[in-house]
Order: structure tokens, then C-alpha cells, then sequence
């Protein structure tokens, strides 16, 4: 055992000492191991970061949530635009008639979506994303805020004049969100008083604008805003033990009858369940990973030739040294060691290299899109293992080459 422990040692130290000695070697095969690297470990962290980033923000939608709209989310060939649009629009009303018609609901809301003026003094957001929510919208969705509260009952019964506002509309209106609790906006002509801000949202993939939004309630928004001219949908929630299958028959169902639609015709909504499209994007983002470990791959493999090149360069060069170590006793097992112990650890170096510039690229990124980039533990084990794998399928035959040489023929040489 401690005879193998010394012979490790001994390659190593040999093997650090030659890639000291051999500069301009070195950082050629450093690069294009360093390249390989960077590319897979890039592409997969960039790639995981969105998926993971995307399916926090479908978990913020509500476990076993269905979006009942007259929009398919899913799209396709199958539901043209214009079919889509001619369908009606879903109705406050309507939430109540499906709840009565299902067992499998624990809640339902109501919520419109438009674009509207707000303004605080001198300082005016023509395009804010305005939500006009009912009750349930915390219990299917809840909301975090950074200061302030949520509507309370009372404020929803009578229409109150109050709004919770989006971190960056706080930020923008009164230079921080600390001071925006108690104050008034203007929205659409009428005083809004603000009682609770979002916590920053940053970027978001599927559609809600947190940070630059006001929210008010289902009832003070429409005697503000046209509901007809607004994006409305019924948000529903079933029971725990509910499937989500067993939930999207359900609600089949219930729509159909408060549409009073026949057997014959079609639906003219369409459900769109939280879980369904979470399954879809971690479909689509194996086959992306699988994409971009591919272009990585071929990268790699480019540095691997190098690597496979100057190590036959290497054996050629210490040829003589060879001959005189084996003269001298040493084992063909100890020369294979030595070699691929030197094209492994350039490889580790090279992967080093090309880490050290994906964490690089993720600072500069996260910072300048406010999208977080991170690199996993699994990842950094991968890039080791890879590293490994690489040096030694790059330093196998001129270590054998090495291993097999004749000692009287290699002193001559």
C-alpha cells in the first residue's frame, strides 16, 4: 500500500514538474480542455438555472392548480388563433356556478389582467400591469410581500379605494417601498391607497409582472377599468387528494354545464393545468440538456486529441528517460501510472481553467440580466469525473506506447 502511495506521489510531483517545464505545451492543452468544459458546464448551468428558475414560478402558481381561460397555453396547430379569440371571455359569475358544481374544488378566483395609467405626483407608469383579484386568489396563490398586508374581507365586500403595489412601481413612485404604505396614487382618475408591497419578483418567464403592477379588488377594479377589455380568468384549486386528472374531468364537467354547452358542440374554454405544463418544460429541458451536452461533447473531444497529441510528443521526448528507468527495475505498471497520471492532471487543470470561467460568466450574467446563474455540487462532480475520464481515454495509448518500450532500444534512442 505505501509502496503505491510513493510510486502516486512520485508521478505526480514528475508530472507537475514537466508541465512547469514544457509552458507553451501546456496551456495549449489546458485551452482546449478549459474550452470543453466551459461549454458543457456553461450550457448545463444556464440550462438548469432557467428550468429551475421556471418551475419555482410554476410552483408559485398553486399545487394542483388549474387556469380555467378561453386561451389553450399549451397553443399548437390544433387551436388557431382566431378560433381562440372568438370564445367568450370567463365571467366573476361564473366561479361561483362551478364551485356549486363540483366536489373536487377546494377554491376558485376570479382575476382580471389589463394595462392601465398610475401616477404619484410628478411621476407617471402609463403601462402597469393592473390585477383585480378576488378573495381566494391568497389561498391558491399566495402572495409575498415585502411590506404591508393583503386585502381583508371587508375591503373586498365594499370596494374599498386600496391596492398592494409591485416592488419596483413602489420603488420608482416613492424612491423606496418602505415609504409606500399609507400613501395615495392615482390610478385611472381615482385615489388608490396603499396598504401592502411585493417583495421584488426579478425576471419572470410565464407571464406575471409583479414587480410593476398594482392590485386592487375584483370589485373597485371594474368600476375603474372596462372588464371587457381586460384578460379574464377563473384560477381553480383542488382538494390535496384530488389528481389532477380527477380535478381537470371535474371541472370539465362543471363548465360545460354553467356554458350549457350540448353534446355535440366544443368547449369554448380550455384548462390548463399547472402540473401538465410543468411535466412539458421538464420534457423540453432534457432534450435541451441533452442538446447542449452534445455540442459540449464534441468541444471536449477536440481537447482530447490535443491532449492524446502532446502526450505521444511527451513519450517521445523522454524516450531515453524511459529506457533508463526500466534498466534500473521500473514496471511496466509504474510508466502506464506515470503518463496517464500526467494527462489527468492536465486535464483536471484545464477543467479548473474552464470552471473558473463558467463561474465567472455566471457573476456577469446573474448581475446583468437579474437572473440567477449557479453552478450545483452534481455539476462540479461531473466536470471532475469528466476531466478524469478524458485524461485517461487521452493518455491510454501513449502511456501503453510508453509501457511497452524496449529499454536497450529507448537508451539508444
Amino acid at each position: 500500500m505505501t509502496n503505491g502511495f510513493n510510486i502516486a506521489f512520485n508521478s505526480l510531483k514528475l508530472s507537475l514538474k514537466e508541465l512547469k517545464v514544457n509552458k507553451l505545451r501546456t496551456a495549449l492543452s489546458l485551452t482546449g480542455i478549459a474550452f470543453g468544459i466551459f461549454c458543457i458546464i456553461g450550457v448545463l448551468a444556464a440550462v438548469n438555472s432557467l428550468e429551475l428558475n421556471i418551475q419555482n414560478e410554476l410552483k408559485g402558481l398553486g399545487s394542483n392548480t388549474v387556469y380555467i381561460d378561453k386561451w389553450d397555453y399549451s397553443g399548437g396547430p390544433d387551436r388557431p388563433y382566431w378560433k381562440l379569440r372568438a370564445r367568450p371571455a370567463m365571467k366573476a359569475e361564473e366561479a361561483g356556478l362551478v364551485k356549486e358544481r363540483t366536489s373536487a374544488l377546494q377554491y376558485i378566483s376570479f382575476l382580471m389582467e389589463l394595462r392601465g395609467p398610475i401616477s404619484y405626483n410628478n411621476f407617471e407608469n402609463n403601462s402597469s400591469t393592473v390585477y383585480g383579484v378576488t378573495e381566494s386568489q391568497m389561498d391558491i396563490q399566495p402572495l409575498h410581500f415585502y411590506d404591508g398586508r393583503f386585502f381583508s374581507a371587508a375591503e373586498f365586500k365594499s370596494g374599498s379605494p386600496v391596492g398592494i403595489l409591485g416592488y419596483k412601481n413602489a420603488e420608482d413612485f416613492f424612491g423606496s417601498p418602505e415609504r409606500a404604505i399609507g400613501k395615495q396614487v392615482n390610478v385611472k382618475g381615482r385615489k388608490v391607497t396603499i396598504i401592502g408591497v411585493l417583495k421584488k419578483d426579478g425576471v419572470n418567464f410565464i407571464g406575471w409582472k409583479f414587480d410593476d403592477c398594482i392590485m386592487l379588488s375584483y370589485k373597485f377594479c371594474r368600476q375603474v377599468f372596462n372588464e371587457d377589455f381586460s384578460h379574464t380568468v377563473l384560477i381553480a384549486k383542488g382538494y390535496p387528494k384530488v389528481t389532477p386528472e380527477a380535478l381537470m374531468q371535474d371541472l370539465k364537467g362543471a363548465m360545460r354545464q354553467v356554458r350549457r354547452l350540448s353534446p355535440t358542440q366544443e368547449d369554448n374554454f380550455s384548462l390548463n393545468s399547472v402540473q401538465a405544463f410543468s411535466a412539458a418544460i421538464t420534457d423540453f429541458f432534457s432534450v435541451l440538456n441533452i442538446i447542449g451536452s452534445i455540442i459540449g461533447g464534441i468541444s471536449l473531444i477536440v481537447g482530447l486529441f490535443g491532449i492524446a497529441n502532446i502526450m505521444f510528443v511527451t513519450v517521445k521526448e523522454r524516450t531515453p528517460v524511459i529506457g533508463l528507468k526500466k534498466a534500473i527495475g521500473a514496471k511496466k505498471g509504474s510508466i502506464l501510472f506515470e503518463f496517464l497520471m500526467e494527462a489527468v492532471v492536465l486535464c483536471l487543470l484545464g477543467g479548473a481553467i474552464g470552471l473558473l470561467l463558467v463561474f465567472a460568466g455566471t457573476v456577469i450574467s446573474t448581475r446583468m440580466l437579474d437572473f440567477p446563474i449557479f453552478i450545483s455540487v452534481p455539476m462540479l462532480i461531473t466536470s471532475i469525473i469528466i476531466c478524469v475520464v478524458v485524461g485517461v481515454l487521452a493518455g491510454i495509448f501513449p502511456a501503453s506506447r510508453a509501457a511497452r518500450l524496449d529499454p536497450v532500444v529507448a537508451i539508444r534512442s
